[in-house]
């Protein structure tokens, strides 16, 4: 008695076997390899193991939303410094080149060297130093017309330096500055440009793609990633700032983001209910190790400006608190891909081979999971590489040796961060893969031992797809036995 008679629904990749339905076993086959569902039922021992674990974890987040909802971001009185001023929207309107000594502004220097290096001769040293002079006292003045405010309609004049890196044109949107304590003339700046039309259509060209991808899947893989944004703005960031522990409202913050995220994209059953386990596992050893590493190394957190001014303004915040919630929450995204993937690799081998113990589980498992781990961490550690990329071009101008430049906190921050993740994702495929083998080796015994024993001496099991597979199966017995 082969495979396929001793667990239907496994498709081994050969023809339709003699007695059963044409089509059938594999086209159910290919509904759990393919599409990873509808995943078949636990048996009930397993669901109540489950449930006795993740339930009163979901009822203690859910605890935890409630008793640490903050109800807003505290209000605080304006300092006008970075991200802490008022601003209104602006456009503008005209755009004229006028010598900058003309509109009252300092030209820019010009380079002394820079003439001797344009023409071999003094005439055309004198040329090219009498050109760039020239060229450097251009300056660009600006009209800028207010749209937004009690001052919506009113002008005033931006002076554009020509060493400035910004540039402007008519009609473009920007972003103002605006002090409401100034001299009238004073009171806005131009702080930044209006890029709402070149994000808002990225976004839905991700979106759409994802859709036109994924489908069902990319819809729900939108509608929780909306509601994960909504926890971190709506939750975890104004708890932070209202000064509860960052650490405990990132626990509770981001074990909510991942419970709804995994459950909604890939189901409320026994295969999701794994890659939350292990989910949580890992992150529970990201946050240890976060927090012995962070003291050891004796990081603050305080090592730019935004955080300098989040601590004057909020003096309460526990800065250090934020850095080890900023490593849980940026290791969460990359934990739910790796559980996810490595649950579902566990249970297609098991579709794949139904006789195959939880060991051999395992150790394929661990096979697929080893190319996960290279491909993960390398990811995660060029992703920190990327986003401090102007720091590290700025201590390699300095030519500072790399044990100097790995030792001071900026770089020694991202080197935790980076490290502490990564073991935490190495950690979550072992753990992952090993509970996902027992909980589908534990599931499909009972039911391969509810038939009696085929010819070959394997025990027959009752398939999950009804009579008329029973039937099949009595069929071929007695062929099998002659």
């Amino acid at each position: 008695m082969d495979s396929s008679q001793a667990h239907p629904q496994g498709d081994s990749g050969s023809g339709t076997d003699p007695g059963q339905h044409p089509g059938q076993g594999h086209s159910h086959s290919h509904g759990h390899s393919h599409n990873h569902g509808p995943v078949p039922p636990v048996s009930k021992h397993l669901r109540k193991v489950i449930a006795a674990i993740l339930v009163p974890f979901g009822a203690a987040v859910v605890v935890g939303l409630v008793l640490l909802w903050p109800g807003g971001a505290p209000g605080h009185a304006r300092s006008g410094v970075g991200f802490d001023q008022q601003t209104r929207d602006g456009k503008v309107t005209a755009l004229v080149n006028a010598s900058c000594a003309s509109v009252g502004a300092a030209p820019a220097a010009a380079d002394p060297a820079a003439g001797a290096a344009t023409g071999g001769t003094t005439a055309g040293g004198a040329a090219g130093s009498t050109s760039g002079a020239a060229k450097a006292d251009i300056c660009q003045k600006a009209t800028i017309e207010v749209t937004s405010g009690p001052d919506r309609g009113s002008h005033y004049t931006e002076i554009v330096q020509p060493d400035q890196t910004r540039r402007y044109t008519r009609g473009e949107g920007v972003v103002l500055a605006y002090a409401p304590n100034a001299p009238p003339g004073m009171r806005y700046s131009v702080t930044d440009v209006d890029r709402g039309l070149p994000l808002a259509l990225l976004a839905g060209i991700f979106a759409l793609a994802v859709v036109l991808v994924g489908r069902l899947r990319g819809l729900t893989a939108l509608i929780a990633l909306a509601i994960s944004f909504a926890i971190l703005t709506l939750f975890i960031l104004p708890a932070i700032l209202h000064g509860d522990n960052p650490l405990l409202v990132a626990v509770v913050g981001g074990s909510a983001i991942m419970l709804i995220a995994l459950y909604l994209c890939h189901g409320l059953n026994a295969r999701t209910s794994v890659a939350v386990l292990g989910t949580l596992c890992s992150l529970f050893l990201i946050g240890v190790l976060g927090s012995v590493f962070i003291s050891w190394a004796r990081l603050t957190g305080n090592t730019s400006d935004e955080t300098g001014l989040i601590h004057n303004l909020y003096p309460d915040i526990q800065i250090k608190g934020v850095l080890l919630a900023g490593v849980i929450i940026g290791s969460l995204g990359v934990l739910d891909d790796v559980t996810v993937t490595q649950t579902a690799a566990v249970w297609e081998l098991k579709d794949a081979d139904p006789g195959a113990n939880w060991r051999k589980l395992y150790g394929s498992g661990m096979r697929i999971g080893r190319d996960h781990i290279a491909s993960v961490v390398n990811t995660l550690v060029m992703a920190y590489a990327g986003a401090a990329l102007p720091l590290l071009l700025l201590f390699s101008i300095a030519r500072s040796g790399v044990l100097r430049v790995a030792d001071s906190e900026l770089v020694a921050e991202e080197i935790v961060r980076t490290l502490v993740g990564s073991i935490g994702l190495v950690a979550s495929v072992p753990l992952t893969t090993l509970l996902a083998a027992l909980v589908v080796s534990a599931d499909r015994h009972p039911r391969q031992e509810d038939g009696p024993a085929g010819p070959g001496g394997v025990p027959g099991a009752r398939p999950a797809g009804g009579g008329g597979h029973r039937r099949a199966k009595g069929a071929r017995q007695p062929a099998g036995g002659g």
